[in-house]
């Protein structure tokens, strides 16, 4: 290592998802955190208007979890879960089963969201071979569709940026059109009306390359990293419906919708919606320790049981998979979500959200505002030839008066911890409308 560098020093670590050069010329750096502030290294208390990254879902630093992995750590701190197990991961799967949508009784523990989304891509490829169904292996996403970074998950997500750079990635995939409807939709209030219909565009899919050769569709249900796009009423029943029709699997990436952030434990709680596979991560553990989730169908799990008893029956998994940590952490979350009510609060907020989010309507440049349970987006009229400029000022202009705010594209995404009140509503919507009005 160079002489020059010092423990601080800010150039070794590539960020992600950065503007290095940028970044780096003026940090935002965070030292400390609590309930829904950050405080930076100039000791200033930030709002959180980001649940971290989609991830702080009961706040920041709370002792329950802490303590949890405190002692946790002392206690055990690793086990493989390889043909050998630790009591931990199997309480851990039995609360979150008990929590999951009717049908969903078995959990295969990741460690990120992209991790969640290879293993359900491969436990779909994998299903529909146990099934005798082996030519089933083309896999269908959706433009502006994020599902993680590694190869399977970018190569069915519809985000260019994320895909240009990497070739060509998987090989038979294929995309649905996005639901987003600037022209009909603009500043719908919860789920828009127009567009029911595009779940259709799958039956186009299925005409081109026959349902006999397609094993699953992944969609999240509100696809919030590409700068929350929210269903439009019906669309989901709808693709679903198109799916059971073809023998299709359906997943839902939940990573993000999980875990209360629609007023719902689930995604498809909220929608009324039952897929074959749902993803999950982030708020498993409150942010704390990464972890992830894969929750499979019953017909999935017992789809790999039919083989001889000491066979392996799926040659999938990671060192990390049911981390005794990850585990102590996702108990204590879940405890916490519970005795909280913090798996449903944001049905209760959802009203004043509401109408705290679309109160923005009317100030400069913006063009639509979106909301659904504790999650809004405001979008931006683009500046030619400067693509995502608008909110990137924005942006860094609230974080230095007192707001974190996720800028994606020309759009402002908000999601603040669920334990949020009402003042801080107030308070977070104060500041953004303050920048709104005086950010050229």
């Amino acid at each position: 290592m160079s002489a020059k560098l010092t423990t601080n020093d800010l150039e070794p670590f590539w960020m992600p998802f950065t503007a290095n050069r940028q970044y780096k010329k003026a940090p935002r750096l965070l030292v400390s955190a609590e309930r829904t502030h950050y405080t930076t290294d100039d000791g200033r208390r930030v709002l959180d208007g980001t649940s971290g990254l989609w991830c702080v879902n009961a706040g920041h630093c709370r002792p329950k979890i802490v303590e949890a992995i405190r002692k946790q750590v002392g206690e055990l701190d690793f086990a493989g879960s390889f043909q050998m197990g630790h009591p931990k991961a199997f309480e851990c799967a039995s609360k979150l089963v008990n929590i999951a949508p009717p049908g969903f009784d078995h959990v295969f523990f990741t460690n990120s969201g992209s991790e969640s989304v290879e293993t359900a891509l491969k436990m779909a490829l994998a299903y529909h071979r146990a099934k005798g169904n082996a030519a089933k292996v083309r896999l269908i996403g959706r433009e502006r569709g994020y599902h993680g970074v590694n190869f399977g998950g970018t190569s069915v997500g519809g985000i260019a940026n994320n895909r240009k750079w990497f070739g060509s990635l998987l090989s038979g995939v294929d995309h649905l059109r996005h639901t987003h409807d600037l022209v009909r939709n603009a500043f719908s209030r919860g789920e828009p009306e127009h567009g029911a219909e595009l779940a259709d565009d799958l039956e186009r899919l299925v005409a081109l390359h026959d349902a006999s050769t397609i094993a699953a569709v992944i969609v999240e249900p509100v696809a919030c990293s590409t700068g929350v796009l929210i269903p439009p009423k019906g669309y989901l029943k709808r693709l679903a419906a198109i799916c059971a029709k073809h023998d299709i699997l359906l997943i839902f990436d939940e990573v993000i919708t999980a875990f209360g952030r629609l007023g719902t434990p689930f995604g498809a709680d909220y929608f009324g919606v039952s897929p074959d596979i749902i993803t999950t991560a982030k708020g498993i553990t409150n942010g704390t320790i990464p972890m992830g989730a894969v929750f499979v169908k019953t017909k999935i799990y017992d789809a790999f049981m039919s083989g001889a008893e000491e066979a392996i029956d799926l040659f999938h998994g990671y060192t990390y998979s049911g981390h005794p940590v990850a585990c102590a952490a996702c108990i204590a979350t879940l405890e916490t979500y519970q005795e909280e009510g913090l798996l449903t609060r944001a049905a209760e907020l959802a009203p004043y959200w509401e109408d705290a989010v679309h109160a923005l309507k009317g100030l400069p440049h913006i063009i639509d505002i979106r909301n659904i349970g504790l999650i809004g987006a405001i979008e931006f009229d683009p500046i030619p030839g400067e693509p995502g400029k608008l909110a990137h000022t924005r942006f860094v202009e609230a974080f230095k008066r007192g707001l974190l705010v996720r800028a994606t594209g020309d759009i402002i995404a908000l999601s603040p911890p669920l334990i949020i009140e009402k003042k801080e509503i107030d308070q977070l919507f104060d500041i953004l409308s303050s920048v709104l009005k005086t950010v050229n």
